[in-house]
């Protein structure tokens, strides 16, 4: 991969963090590092609503982790086959990174970080797409953190983004029918455990409506 063409736009990107007030420089450190976190609640919030709805969206709200797993999986594969070095310790004349500079061995193409945050948003825009406001943005913005604190390179996050959406989609796309059969074999199981984690299902429309007029 060659780093030279997107290395002006890594130091144009590092000099206006330096630039920045120092509440923003830590808020970007505490984003880049534990950002992942919120999709990994997204991941919890939709299982749990998933499970008072039907088989199709309890098994993209399971699909969902599986697939960013997947996107990481990916990305790691890409990352040990391009020895790409990080920018913090290669690009002559680019301000210092905000955090510490992984060290070598620890390769920059792609962003696993933002392979992770790409396949994220894509699952969880599928399995419930209002949510696309929310996770497409929150993977941008993890893609343009990991350059902003000076670890990546403007294409290594790119790609990653890209990697990462796409495994995600075609994982998704591969497995959502079989799962979705398990999820209904599993709700009709019986098993305690099974039906805690499974849920109840969608309640029909009649059932919910006649409840409603009980005094």
């Amino acid at each position: 991969m060659d780093s030279s063409v997107t290395a002006p736009l890594y130091r144009d990107i590092t000099d206006f963090a330096h630039d920045m007030p120092s509440w923003v420089q830590h808020l970007a450190e505490i984003w880049t590092e534990l950002g992942l976190l919120l999709f990994g609640v997204l991941f919890i919030t939709g299982w749990w609503r998933a499970r008072r709805q039907g088989d199709g969206a309890l098994a993209l709200a399971v699909l969902a982790p599986v697939a960013t797993a997947f996107g990481y999986v990916a990305s790691e594969v890409l990352k040990s086959v391009v020895d790409e070095e990080r920018p913090c310790r290669s690009v002559a004349g680019a301000a210092a990174s905000l955090v510490t500079c992984p060290p070598t061995g620890d390769w920059s193409f792609p962003s696993n970080h933002s392979a992770i945050a790409g396949a994220a948003a894509v699952a969880l825009a599928i399995a419930r797409p209002r949510l696309a406001w929310l996770t497409v943005p929150m993977a941008l913005l993890m893609a343009f953190s990991r350059v902003f604190v000076g670890v990546h390179y403007p294409h290594d996050v790119a790609v990653g983004l890209l990697l990462g959406a796409a495994v995600s989609a075609l994982v998704v796309a591969v497995l959502r029918r079989p799962v979705q059969s398990l999820a209904r074999t599993v709700r009709s199981s019986g098993a305690p455990v099974a039906a805690w984690a499974s849920g109840p299902g969608a309640v029909p429309a009649g059932r919910s409506r006649r409840r409603g007029k009980r005094h």
